[in-house]
């Protein structure tokens, strides 16, 4: 299983680790170019492996000082040294022995930025996926899980702050300006969890208090002078302890938990066991320079990397091929919180959008790959959106198939028999075969096949049997090395919605599993009758994305819109306005190209200004669901010789238009929309501004007077990025006097000229 550049890695091919390490224990002494890491590890050699089996540590860019075994120092004779690996050939009859080395490093001369390294005079660590074997010798694989006790040692002046995994135990003066701090983490854990930081950090503190009464120091350490900005991402901190309590039963194991959050961090954020690491762009947050989004995302990814706590530290990955067992349940762990502590519509379409956007590409191209690959040669490619995206689509549709009860009887199981243990798929899938006594092998498939099935769907409604019939196809393309698919179960939660607006009930249901209105597809084709249907009913599919399809269902202009105004599933009636809004603003993409004035539609404008004024409906999903499709959404369904200047026009003429009929009602809806004078960044008034500046958008795309006054004004009394950034946004984009345009970019750049930019990071673990 060791990862070589010119080997490819088959999870066929997976071995157990014939030694296994208890405990280790570090002795780091940090130094710019010369750091010295002393690691001592109690090996345990497994059953049936004879003395004579040699222990091959992984190393990479090491250099090695000394190598002891049980108190005896080793000669030359007994080891081998390579670049990448060292092998102690001489070992003890006995089980368990002791093994010291010693290594040197040079963290400043480290441009890989995995291992240690230092940067802006701070030391920092990034272990996941392979490394911990540039701080010293070991088995760095996921399997070997071990309890770990370090020590730091540095220059107080220049390092006051010493971080570690789990708990502190002990800090003092080591002599000569130096200073050390020695940590605890008695929970085993795989080497990529290894983490330590050493630097000249500001901090923010708050304690916590766990359901069983368990006292938590919570700590924020950021670049001094940054403290101000890192309220918002201790607060959702917080919470995201808190709702893991609530819902998934889960409580924090230590006595602190620590964030380190530095503008040269490399990766996005890491989950190291108590100490997560990050950059600082997904924590740092301030009105003047932050907008919504970013709240959003410090909210979303905060909680992530908390979450792995439990599912994906003390549970994790047997080895690689596995790693979205701990990705895919945690993405979806962190879209469960932001949905319930913001709009669960509106985060389901966003991620959706996402899903399609960078996923279902992925799927279609060349680099297609399963969530759970069968090889690698390098693992650090497959941090995808595969893994991570689809993978926690699978998890939802897991919940969707068995149940929300027997789901959380799964998770509940899984937590309980797999604790401390490194698991695989097949092991996860058990816990919820078991507890929902149901078989999960044809589910399984989804994770061993890549690619996006396409669903075929055609309906007839049969009057006189008053019968409603349905027939399904899956079809899923072949991708590299995959070229025949078998059938993948696919549930769809479904509605066949009656002239009053209202889902019909079936007497009878023929041709597929049908249960609290999810229909269960496992054959690669279907013909589903539904009986005692005595209208022809709207069909609404895939509803809330049931599954990671693409669907092919033809349905008509009336019918969209009748979706588009009356489905009760937030998710399908968004997708209804969308492709309704899609038909019309391409009919228009081809009258332009024509020289032939594009005509609106008078239902369409109707059902807009009907969602617009509908107050049962949260600001947020309104500005979601009147947002119009983009270009570049026009432009994927058009193909090949796309005329950007055509779908300009066509969404132009549309947005006037909208703006327009929405004109008479602007005031009124604003009215409804006040906020307070000082900013507050909750997901409640996020919605708000979002809707304001949506209607703004619409207002002064209509060239009306008053909305070009209004929206210059409020460009210039604007407290904060969203407002302003919205603001110059429309102005720039659709106010008609250049003057206007030309001296709100001007005092935009004059007010962001000297921020230094973010750099950019590779994504978050």
């Amino acid at each position: 299983m060791r990862t070589t550049q010119d080997q490819a890695i088959h999870l066929k091919n997976y071995k157990e680790p014939e030694y296994r390490i208890g405990t280790v224990d570090l002795d780091i002494d940090l130094h710019p170019n010369k750091t010295r890491v002393k690691s001592k590890l109690s090996v345990i050699r497994q059953k049936n492996v004879t003395k004579d089996t040699p222990l091959i540590l992984d190393g990479d860019e090491l250099k090695l000082i000394s190598v002891s075994l049980n108190g005896k120092l080793l000669s030359g004779d007994d080891f081998h040294e390579t670049q990448t690996e060292l092998t102690i050939k001489k070992l003890p009859k006995s089980a368990k022995f002791e093994l010291e080395i010693e290594t040197e490093i040079d963290p400043t001369a480290n441009t890989k930025l995995m291992g240690l390294y230092r940067s802006g005079g701070n030391y920092c660590t990034q272990c996941e996926a392979e490394g911990f074997r540039r701080i010293t010798y070991f088995l760095d694989r996921p399997d070997v899980l071990a309890v770990y006790t370090t020590r730091l040692e540095a220059h107080k002046s220049e390092n006051p702050v010493l971080l570690g995994n789990g708990n502190p135990v002990k800090k003092g003066s080591a002599g000569k300006g130096r200073h050390y701090a020695i940590w605890h983490d008695p929970h085993p854990k795989p080497s990529y969890l290894f983490a330590l930081v050493g630097g000249d950090l500001g901090s923010i503190h708050k304690p916590f208090k766990t359901l069983s009464g368990r006292k938590v120091k919570l700590g924020i350490y950021v670049e001094k002078g940054k403290e101000n900005s890192a309220d918002y991402a201790m607060d959702a901190l917080i919470r995201s302890m808190k709702w893991d309590e609530n819902v998934f039963d889960c409580e924090y194991d230590l006595d602190v938990f620590n964030i380190v959050a530095v503008s040269d961090f490399n990766m996005g954020a890491m989950e190291n066991k108590g100490l997560n690491i990050f950059n600082d762009k997904y924590v740092l947050g301030d009105p003047e320079t932050a907008t919504d989004a970013e709240y959003s995302n410090i909210e979303g990814i905060i909680a992530h990397e908390y979450f792995h706590n439990w599912t994906g530290n003390r549970i994790t990955c047997r080895d690689w091929f596995q790693l979205c067992l701990k990705e895919g349940l945690t993405v979806y762990r962190d879209q469960e919180f932001s949905s319930d502590e913001r709009s669960r519509p509106v985060k389901r379409i966003a991620d959706v959008r996402g899903l399609k956007a960078s996923q279902f590409p992925e799927d279609a191209g060349p680099l297609a790959h399963a969530v759970r690959p069968e090889t690698y040669r390098e693992i650090n490619n497959f941090y995808t959106a595969t893994v991570y995206q689809k993978g926690a689509e699978l998890i939802r549709m897991l919940a969707t198939i068995i149940g929300e009860q027997k789901f959380k009887k799964g998770i509940d199981l899984y937590f309980k028999r797999h604790d401390g243990d490194a698991a695989t798929i097949e092991e996860f899938l058990k816990c919820f075969e078991q507890a929902a006594k149901v078989d999960l092998s044809q589910f399984a498939l989804w994770y061993s096949q890549a690619g996006t099935p396409l669903l075929n769907v055609s309906s007839k409604y049969n009057k006189s049997k008053q019968t409603f019939i349905l027939e399904f196809e899956q079809i899923t393309p072949s991708t590299p090395g995959q070229k025949r698919k078998l059938p993948v179960y696919i549930p769809q939660r479904i509605g066949l919605i009656g002239s009053n607006s209202n889902d019909m009930k079936a007497t009878k249901v023929v041709g597929a599993e049908f249960k609290d209105d999810v229909l269960h597809l496992t054959k690669r084709k279907h013909k589903v009758t539904f009986s005692g249907i005595n209208e022809r009913p709207v069909f609404s599919l895939n509803r809330g994305f049931t599954a990671p399809i693409e669907v092919d269902y033809r349905q008509s202009p009336s019918d969209l819109a009748f979706l588009a105004a009356n489905d009760a599933d937030t998710f399908s009636r968004w997708q209804a306005y969308q492709n309704y809004a899609s038909k019309l603003l391409l009919a228009g993409y081809r009258a332009v190209l024509a020289n032939k004035t594009m005509k609106i539609d008078a239902k369409f404008l109707d059902i807009s200004k009907d969602t617009l004024l509908d107050e049962s409906l949260e600001p947020a999903y309104r500005a979601t669901i009147l947002s119009l499709p983009s270009e570049g959404d026009l432009a994927q369904i058009i193909g090949k010789n796309v005329n950007p200047d055509a779908i300009a026009k066509s969404l132009s003429v549309l947005k006037t238009a909208l703006g327009e009929i929405f004109e008479p009602e602007r005031n009124k809806v604003l009215n409804s929309l006040k906020s307070s004078d000082s900013f507050n960044a909750s997901a409640a008034e996020a919605g708000k501004r979002s809707l304001r500046s949506l209607l703004m958008a619409y207002a002064v795309a209509s060239k009306s007077k008053s909305a070009l006054k209004d929206v210059v004004s409020n460009y210039k009394k604007s407290n904060n990025m969203t407002d302003r950034f919205n603001a110059l946004r429309t102005i720039v984009n659709y106010h008609p006097t250049k003057t206007a345009r030309d001296k709100a970019l001007a005092d935009f750049y004059k007010r962001y000229t000297h921020p230094t930019p973010k750099p950019e990071c590779f994504g978050v673990i």
